[in-house]
């Protein structure tokens, strides 16, 4: 028999164990951190010093700190009854993210912004067809280029990338929408002024890896405006 949970790995109270409450506690206390889960912060890049007791944090790339540096990226850092508890999250796990005011889904090798997903088909056997749409809003655009939050995600097949601006952008004369090394991808010397829109449509392309969207100025760097974005994608899903 499994000492723990095949999902969340909640600990399970064991035949004539004695002090029983303890993996009842964990587990209770395990759930309360993951059920409508809640993360500070996902770019909190230094340990906190001074948490609140069930504080949890998602860690990013290079967390430094006596414990985050042993914890993998993308796991949920939580700090309770004066110790940090580390949980490797599964694909499709969904935490909001308190100081983005958004909810983010791992999935499978990185956090990307949640966005609506629709089953177009299913097989008795768990095999589905998915229709994603990721939007976001990229505020405040400064510098020469802006990699943005928008993330496209692995194994997903891309038709559209779309942007409007939304507050007129100063500082370039117009932008590309890509990726990093294909910077106009999904649109090159885009407008400027509040209204401006694009559908970037390109040929079914397919992504191994969770891929975020850039923003590149031309004629001179990003000095303010706005954006909104949205990813228009097909994801398969193997059968269970």
């Amino acid at each position: 028999m499994s000492e723990t949970t095949p999902n969340l790995a909640l600990p399970l109270v064991m035949p004539a164990q004695a002090q029983k409450h303890v993996p009842v506690n964990e587990s209770l206390l395990r759930l309360d951190a993951l059920v409508q889960a809640q993360a500070q912060s996902r770019s909190l890049a230094v340990q906190p010093g001074d948490p609140g007791d069930g504080q949890c944090w998602l860690i990013p790339a290079g967390a430094s700190g006596d414990d985050w540096t042993a914890m993998t990226a993308g796991s949920l850092a939580i700090w309770r009854d004066g110790f940090w508890s580390e949980v490797t999250p599964k694909s499709g796990w969904r935490v909001h993210v308190l100081d983005e005011a958004r909810d983010v889904v791992f999935g499978g090798s990185a956090w990307h912004l949640a966005g609506a997903d629709t089953v177009l088909a299913e097989s008795p056997g768990g095999a589905k067809t998915r229709a994603i749409l990721i939007a976001d809003t990229v505020t405040g655009l400064t510098g020469a280029s802006v990699v943005t939050a928008i993330t496209i995600p692995a194994r997903s097949i891309v038709f559209c990338v779309s942007v409007r601006t939304d507050e007129a952008i100063t500082g370039a004369s117009s932008f590309d929408c890509g990726i990093a090394g294909e910077t106009s991808k999904f649109g090159g010397s885009l407008g400027i002024s509040e209204g401006a829109s694009n559908l970037g449509v390109i040929g079914p392309t397919a992504f191994y890896s969770d891929t975020p969207i850039v923003l590149t100025a031309n004629g001179g760097s990003f000095a303010g405006g706005s954006v909104s974005l949205a990813i228009h994608a097909w994801m398969p899903v193997a059968p269970d």
